[in-house]
């Protein structure tokens, strides 16, 4: 890869990430790109490590897909790389190896996700455990910060409580790997930068958590550019956003500016893919200052290639994912049931590709998928991809019909585009 080819930090710039678990989207991404991109920097090599294990591919395989595939369809702008959800010092060796140069931290391991529900004196017990991880705790207690919105950051004793028991291991892993990613770098000379994932929780980040988390990493050295908090609502993968939009922007509202006051650094949307009513309200909170990561929307996708090219291998696939949902989704924020969704035995083509992947013609304007039986697919990726049989059908099929994958994930990207722009 020469200098010109390699991937770059994208800084404060709005961006936005394209996952491919398969290795042949990137030709897609990129004329979505071409057609919508509004000043929106693309993200194109991008995966986690558990993407990468459920699909056996390699770091340096996700790097040259993206870059030959981005090269091939004649994209010529800056490229940032994210080795996503990182939870070790391995993790990022591997990745920082091959080029990867935004790297997001995942210390949902360490979050007790039980705090928020704690009686008092279940907190000040589990306060008295937790306080050796929060040396920060007596530095904030009693302070007020005042925002510009309006909102006012209280961090009582309860508060900074509460966050010490749910955050306090997790803040001292994220700075620890933070440093591994700073002396990495340091080692190599190369530029990198640090996104922080905190949105893998079951109640939304408080305004006071977000404040110290973040306090906490900048205070600590740690080169942040974007933090992805857990936002109010629902966002779960493969539909749009379930929540009111207009209470969504009133909070992103607060916690950007929090970013703006700290930082400044991005907010981030995790789980970003078909959330399409929520992007100009995250475009305008931020003031363009936004990044969005989706993954597994590439992959249904690839699937609705199968549906219009090879309709008893999509039946097979619906079938199988089926089996397989309740086990795979386990990892997975989703509420779609096997229930829910009627099996594919008895169904019309247009039908079963509407009720597994929903078509953007059956859906209002702005509005992104709500079907369920996009959950029950994109749970079941990485055994669909791993199957001996299912994963070399799958890509033979997109292999076979490379202008028709491309278009499918052209207007659906641009799509997605768009509707940022709109608030930009």
């Amino acid at each position: 890869m020469s200098e010109q080819e390699k991937c770059v930090p994208l800084g404060l710039a709005p961006s936005f990430g394209f996952g491919d678990r398969i290795g042949l989207a990137t030709p897609g991404h990129v004329e979505s790109m071409k057609r919508s991109a509004n000043g929106i920097q693309p993200i194109f090599p991008q995966q986690s490590i558990r993407e990468m294990t459920r699909t056996q591919r390699t770091p340096q395989q996700v790097m040259d897909d993206a870059m030959n595939g981005a090269r091939a369809a004649g994209w010529n702008g800056p490229i940032g790389a994210d080795a996503d959800h990182l939870k070790t010092p391995d993790d990022v060796n591997v990745t920082a190896a091959v080029g990867f140069t935004f790297f997001t931290i995942d210390p949902s391991d360490d979050v007790d996700q039980k705090a928020d529900d704690y009686d008092e004196g279940t907190l000040r017990e589990k306060f008295a455990t937790a306080k050796d991880s929060a040396p920060w705790y007596d530095g904030y207690l009693g302070q007020r910060i005042d925002l510009p919105t309006g909102a006012k950051i209280e961090l009582s004793e309860e508060a900074c409580m509460r966050a010490a028991v749910k955050y306090g291991p997790a803040i001292s892993r994220a700075l620890d790997l933070g440093n591994h990613i700073k002396s990495v770098h340091e080692a190599s000379g190369k530029d990198y930068e640090i996104e922080l994932s905190v949105d893998e929780t079951d109640q939304p980040t408080t305004l006071a958590e977000h404040y110290i988390i973040a306090d906490q990493c900048l205070n600590g050295g740690m080169k942040l550019v974007s933090l992805a908090p857990r936002f109010i609502g629902e966002l779960e993968k493969g539909v749009d956003y379930k929540g009111d939009v207009d209470a969504l922007e009133a909070s992103l509202n607060d916690h950007a500016a929090i970013s703006e006051l700290l930082g400044p650094y991005k907010l981030s949307l995790h789980s970003g893919s078909d959330k399409l009513s929520m992007y100009a309200a995250l475009a305008r909170a931020t003031k363009g200052r936004f990044h969005v990561k989706t993954a597994g929307t590439s992959y249904l996708e690839a699937l609705r290639v199968v549906a219009r090219h090879d309709e008893a291998l999509f039946r097979q696939i619906i079938r199988f994912g089926r089996d397989r949902y309740d086990v795979d989704k386990a990892t997975y924020h989703v509420s779609a049931t096997n229930e829910g969704v009627p099996t594919e035995d008895g169904l019309g083509a247009a039908t079963a590709e509407k009720l597994y992947l929903e078509c953007w013609a059956d859906v209002p304007q702005g509005i992104g998928f709500t079907e369920p039986g996009r959950q029950i697919l994109h749970c079941t990726f990485g055994s669909t991809l791993t199957d001996p049989e299912l994963g070399p059908a799958v890509r033979s099929v997109l292999e076979a019909h490379p202008d028709t994958y491309t278009e499918v994930l052209a207007d659906h990207f641009s799509r997605h585009l768009e509707a940022l722009a709109a608030g930009m």
